[in-house]
């Protein structure tokens, strides 16, 4: 799987970012060098936890290749899926800047490479590089304000209507064009659709079969190609 490189040429300009450029991205290449430089690498295979939820929080990730999950688990046993994490993403800040048990669980989806940096390190570094501290406080605000959307979404639209929604999104933030359409990068299950819908999977796979009856997408084991991405987007398509 191809994957974008953890760092650009140097922070993004204009009138702001939001929740999808990477923590890397936004550093200037002295002070993502300084932190990268800090860390140990850290590889793990698919479907294998980096981080775990409840745990002790005692390093940062830093995303080099590849792609995670973020899940957090509810009483009864549902799953959620909170986010995806990618290439020059940091996972794992908030609980390491706090000092309290980490939040969330993070898994990788196929094989991903990191630096993981200790958390005593990584504040310190903070400590002496307030760009990189302003930029990772820009990110946790881009970050709300998603999950503030994200909120929005599930208060006003149906479970049929949150699919397409994040079917289009994933075309948009992870597809690759083929002459099949646009294949889905990064590798979902349907309980892992369902968790970001709010739905159970047995509703998410009805819904997916009415979508491949009707030549709207083409599914198999974590594969996911839209083929008509004009067609989820007119109201009543999922049924």
């Amino acid at each position: 799987m191809a994957n974008t490189p953890p760092g650009g040429p140097g922070p993004a300009t204009g009138h702001g970012l939001d929740d999808r450029v990477p923590f890397l991205a936004r550093l200037d290449h002295a002070d993502r060098t300084a932190l990268l430089a800090l860390g140990r690498r850290l590889d793990y295979p698919a479907r294998t936890a980096a981080l775990r939820e409840g745990e002790p929080s005692d390093h940062v990730l830093l995303v080099l290749r590849g792609w995670l999950k973020v899940t957090a688990a509810a009483e009864n046993g549902y799953e959620a899926l909170l986010a995806l994490r990618g290439p020059g993403d940091i996972v794992g800040e908030s609980a390491a800047l706090s000092g309290r048990p980490r939040a969330a669980t993070v898994t990788a989806l196929e094989q991903v490479e990191t630096t993981a940096v200790d958390r005593a390190a990584f504040t310190a570094y903070l400590q002496r590089t307030p760009a990189a501290s302003m930029q990772l406080l820009a990110l946790s605000t881009d970050r709300l304000r998603a999950a503030d959307h994200h909120r929005l979404k599930f208060a006003s639209l149906t479970v049929s209507e949150r699919l397409a929604d994040l079917l289009l999104e994933l075309a948009r933030t992870h597809g690759r064009r083929t002459a099949e359409g646009i294949v889905v990068s990064v590798p979902l299950s349907q309980q892992e659709l369902a968790g970001s819908v709010g739905a159970s999977r047995e509703a998410v796979a009805r819904l997916l079969k009415s979508l491949r009856d009707r030549g709207i997408v083409v599914t198999s084991r974590r594969s996911l190609v839209i083929a008509r991405p004009d067609l989820l987007r007119r109201p009543g398509q999922l049924r």
